[in-house]
């Protein structure tokens, strides 16, 4: 009833609208849920366009009773947008079931940030003498110098490194490439990385051109990435959270609090609006209030 409909939907946010694997795999998930839902409550063979906005308004309501956050059932709820607007637009269906479902108000969260004094804090207590100490700092190194995503991350291949002009060329979401400056200090330890362990390395067929792999030669993975920031900011920070992410966030705040143009970060993050990095001048705002408070003598 749903199959052939959800294989052609993927097809389409893959192919017309460039989406990465792991964002088509989140928009199914969502459809599965609302299926889930369907199968639970025994309400029969019900088909995509049996859907209605009651029916939908009784999955939410089940979504909230079950304890899921309100981030949780905002995405759920684009998924379905998403896959009912997908079915009105190819006329599978007359009516869009979830044109008068509103998305629960979420609170603006703002990101987890690292300090400059923490940052070096988490680089220095990484042993250098091994592979993957080394690989590790270049890694970290990188994720704080140039402010990108895991997944851009790992794709990073040698003839996309720039290191004499101090530049790197990364691919973002739906393969838009970007020109990003990458510090000395990254590239101190890239360099390091690859003259002192990768050249001597076994590579894995097909990995020849990657940049950091793991110690069976292949391409590192975006799981073994988190793995490896969780394992060493624990040691230093055992009650802080910190992700790949927060390399990320850091980098936009650190440079809002330096003054940079809000239009550079934008393309230094690759973000696609303005309004996606403006929340790094929220982030300035509680860093100047915070200063406000801890030096002015009547705050």
């Amino acid at each position: 009833m749903w199959e052939h409909e959800i294989i052609e939907f993927k097809n389409y946010l893959k192919l017309e609208r460039s989406l990465s694997n792991n964002s088509v795999a989140a928009y199914v998930n969502d459809i599965n849920k609302l299926i889930s839902f369907i199968l639970k409550k025994k309400l029969g063979e019900i088909k995509y366009s049996d859907v209605n906005s009651n029916l939908l308004k009784d999955f939410i309501e089940d979504l909230y009773n079950s304890g899921t956050s309100s981030y949780s059932q905002a995405r759920i709820i684009s998924g379905l947008k998403s896959f009912f607007g997908y079915l009105l637009l190819e006329e599978k269906i007359e009516i869009d079931p979830t044109e008068l479902i509103e998305s629960p108000k979420l609170l603006k969260k703002l990101p987890d940030t690292l300090n400059i004094e923490e940052i070096e804090k988490i680089l220095s207590s990484i042993e250098l003498n091994s592979f993957e100490g080394l690989r590790n700092r270049a890694i970290i190194e990188t994720l704080y110098s140039c402010g990108i995503r895991v997944s851009e991350l790992i794709n990073l291949t040698f003839q996309n490194l720039f290191l004499d002009i101090g530049f790197i060329k990364v691919i973002g979401k739906a393969s838009k490439e970007r020109l990003v400056p990458i510090g000395k200090s990254a590239i101190k330890y890239i360099k390091k990385y690859n003259d002192q362990f990768r050249n001597e390395m076994k590579i894995k067929e097909g990995n020849e051109g990657y940049l950091f792999l793991n110690r069976r030669g292949s391409k590192i993975s975006r799981n073994m990435i988190f793995i490896i920031v969780r394992n060493i900011s624990k040691k230093i920070f055992p009650n802080k959270k910190v992700s790949p992410h927060t390399f990320r966030h850091s980098f936009a705040t650190h440079m809002v609090e330096g003054g940079a143009d809000l239009r550079a970060i934008q393309e230094m993050l690759g973000h696609e609006s303005i309004t996606t990095t403006e929340i790094y001048t929220h982030l300035n705002k509680e860093y100047l209030r915070e200063v406000v408070n801890k030096f002015h003598p009547r705050s």
